[in-house]
C-alpha cells in the first residue's frame, strides 16, 4: 500500500498540474474513524489560492476545449485504466479516512469506473441536430459546446463516486474543473492526481483544492467561473443557489434526503431483510439513498419487526478494513454525537427503542474509534423528528401503514423526494408505487435505488435543488449549452441573375420575423 495511506500525511493542494503547498495557513487534523487516530492534517486553502485555481483552470480551458473529442476521450480511457490498476489502493484510501467498509469502497471505486466508462460514450451522446429545408436553401443546426470553469464541492462520505459524477463528464465536453474534496476524506483525491500526473493530463484540466466553505465562496460572483456542483446538505444547497442564481452561475445541487422501504403483505421477507441491512446499515447509514423509515402493513408488521431485529442483532460493527465486519464507523466524533442525540430525541418524543446501537462492543484498538451500531426504533408516527429528519446514521423508524395509499401520503407529506423502495410481488402495486410516489428515485423490491452509470441519479423537493441531475445524458447537458445556427447554403435567386439594383429593403404584406 500506498505510503499515503498508512504514514502521516499532509494532504497537498494540486493546482496547474503541480502539488502546492499553501504557505502560512492553518491545518485540521485528519483522522481515521476506525481508531479516532490523527492520521494527517488538511490545510485550509488560503483565497489567493483558490483564485490562483480558478485562473489555472480558466487558462487551460481554450486549449483543452479545442482539443479533438477523441484525444479527450483518450484522458478518460487512461484514467479508467489507471483506476484499474490501482483498484486496491484507491478503494483503501477510502476505507481509511472516510471509514466505509473496505468491501464497500471497493464497491465505489468500481463505480467510478462504470460513470467512466459511460463518459466514454460522450461522443454519441453529445451530437447535435441538423433540419434541413426549414425555408427553401436554409437549414438548422443545434451543437452543443463547453461553458468553461466549473467547480464542485464534494461530501465526506463518497469522494470517489462524487468525483465520477462530476468530474468525467466535465472535462470529457472540454470544460475544466475545480473539485474541493471533504476536509474529512481527502485521501481518495490526493491518489486521483497522482494518476493525473501519471497520464499526462494537461495542466489546470482538473485542479484540487483542500479547506472550508470560503474556497468555494470565491466561485460564486467570479467572472471567470461559469458553474458551481453540490452534493450536500439542503441548507447549504439552497444558500449557493442564491448566490449563483444573483451572478449567472449554472448549479447541480443535489441535497439531503429521508426515504422510505415500504413492505407489503405480499412482499418475500428474505429479500426484503438482505436488502434492509445493506440499505439501512451498509456506510454505517451515511448515504442519501440510505433506508431510514420501514413502513409496513398491519398483515405483515410484527414479521417485519422481528425479522428486522434478528437480523440487526448479527451486524458486526468494527474497523472498515476487517474482513469480518460488517459495518464501520461514522465518519467523526461530532457526527456520532449528533446521532447518539437524536436518538435521544426519539425516545423523549415517546417512540420505543428496541435496540440500542449506543457504545457496541469493538475491539479494544477501536475503543477510541466513532461507533453507533443498528438502532432500531418503533411506536413512531410521522410527527416525530427521527422520522422526519435526515440523521445521516445507522438509525431506523419503523412505521404502521394501513395500506399502499397511506404509505405513499406518508412519502408525499415529507419535504425531502430522494428515493423510496416497494417489496410486494403484486405488479399492481408495483406499478402504482412507481407512477405515484414523489420522489425522484423509487425502487422495487431492491434497498438502493441508485440508478446505473447510464440513468439520471437525482431526487425531487427539497432533495434537489434546482432541475439538473448527474450521470449519463443529464450531466452531459448540464456541462454544455446549445447553440443554434442557421446557414443558407445557397442564394436565395439560385439560377437567376440579380441586378444590384434589385437589392435592397424589401416592402409587401408580410415581412417574416426569420431567415427566409
Amino acid at each position: 500500500m500506498s505510503s499515503c495511506c498508512t504514514n502521516f500525511v499532509r494532504i497537498r493542494n494540486y493546482i496547474d498540474g503541480k502539488w502546492v503547498e499553501d504557505a502560512g495557513v492553518k491545518y485540521t487534523p485528519l483522522y481515521n474513524p476506525s481508531t479516532g487516530e490523527v492520521i494527517g492534517e488538511v490545510p485550509l486553502s488560503s483565497r489567493e489560492t483558490s483564485l490562483a485555481a480558478i485562473d489555472s483552470a480558466y487558462k487551460a480551458y481554450d486549449s483543452w476545449r479545442r482539443l479533438p473529442l477523441g484525444k479527450r476521450m483518450s484522458f478518460l480511457f487512461a484514467i479508467r485504466s489507471e483506476m484499474e490498476k490501482n483498484l486496491e489502493e484507491l478503494a483503501y484510501s477510502i476505507a481509511i479516512d472516510q471509514a466505509k467498509h473496505i468491501s464497500e469502497a471497493r464497491g465505489e471505486v468500481q463505480r467510478v469506473i462504470q460513470i467512466i466508462e459511460t463518459a466514454c460514450s460522450i461522443p454519441t451522446l453529445i451530437q447535435g441536430d441538423t433540419l434541413e429545408g426549414i425555408s427553401g436553401n436554409i437549414n438548422g443546426k443545434v451543437i452543443r459546446q463547453p461553458l468553461g470553469v466549473f467547480g464542485g464541492i464534494a461530501p465526506f462520505n463518497f469522494p470517489g463516486l462524487v468525483f465520477g459524477w462530476f468530474v468525467p463528464f466535465a472535462i470529457g465536453v472540454g470544460n475544466t474543473f475545480i473539485l474541493k474534496p471533504s476536509t474529512q476524506s481527502p485521501l481518495y483525491m490526493q491518489k486521483m492526481c497522482d494518476i493525473f500526473t501519471g497520464i499526462g493530463l494537461p495542466p489546470g484540466v482538473v485542479n484540487v483544492i483542500h479547506g472550508h466553505r470560503d474556497v468555494p465562496e470565491v466561485w460564486y460572483d467570479h467572472p471567470k467561473m461559469s458553474g458551481v456542483c453540490l452534493v450536500g446538505s439542503t441548507p447549504t444547497a439552497k444558500k449557493i443557489a442564491a448566490k449563483c442564481g444573483e451572478n449567472g452561475k449554472r448549479t447541480m445541487l443535489l441535497a439531503g434526503a429521508k426515504n422510505y422501504l415500504v413492505v407489503m403483505e405480499d412482499a418475500d421477507m428474505n429479500v426484503f431483510i438482505e436488502n434492509y441491512i445493506h440499505s439501512c446499515y451498509g456506510s454505517a447509514g451515511q448515504r442519501c439513498l440510505a433506508g431510514s423509515v420501514v413502513a409496513a402493513v398491519p398483515e405483515i408488521y410484527d414479521e417485519v419487526v422481528e425479522r428486522i431485529m434478528a437480523a440487526s442483532r448479527n451486524v458486526k460493527v468494527g474497523d472498515a478494513m476487517d474482513p469480518d465486519v460488517y459495518m464501520g464507523p461514522v465518519i467523526s466524533a461530532e457526527a456520532k454525537k449528533k446521532i447518539e442525540n437524536y436518538i435521544d430525541i426519539g425516545i423523549k418524543e415517546g417512540a420505543k427503542l428496541i435496540l440500542d446501537g449506543r457504545k457496541p462492543a469493538v475491539a479494544e484498538k477501536n475503543k477510541n474509534g466513532y461507533f453507533v451500531g443498528p438502532t432500531v426504533f418503533v411506536d413512531v408516527d410521522p410527527s416525530m423528528r427521527i422520522v422526519k429528519e435526515e440523521i445521516f446514521g445507522p438509525v431506523v423508524a419503523v412505521l404502521k401503514v394501513n395500506c399502499i395509499n397511506d404509505a405513499l401520503e406518508k412519502i408525499r407529506a415529507q419535504e425531502f423526494g430522494n428515493g423510496a423502495c416497494i417489496f410486494t410481488q403484486n405488479l399492481f402495486y408495483a406499478e402504482k408505487f412507481i407512477q405515484e410516489a414523489n420522489v425522484g428515485m423509487v425502487g422495487v423490491n431492491v434497498g438502493i435505488c441508485a440508478p446505473h452509470p447510464y440513468l439520471p441519479f437525482g431526487g425531487i423537493k427539497d432533495s434537489l435543488v434546482g432541475t439538473d441531475k448527474v450521470q449519463g445524458k443529464c450531466g452531459i447537458n448540464f456541462f454544455t449549452q446549445e447553440k443554434v445556427a442557421t446557414v443558407r447554403f445557397d442564394s436565395p435567386k439560385r439560377g437567376k441573375e440579380t441586378s444590384s439594383e434589385t437589392v435592397g429593403p424589401k416592402t409587401g404584406a408580410v415581412r417574416s420575423c426569420v431567415a427566409s
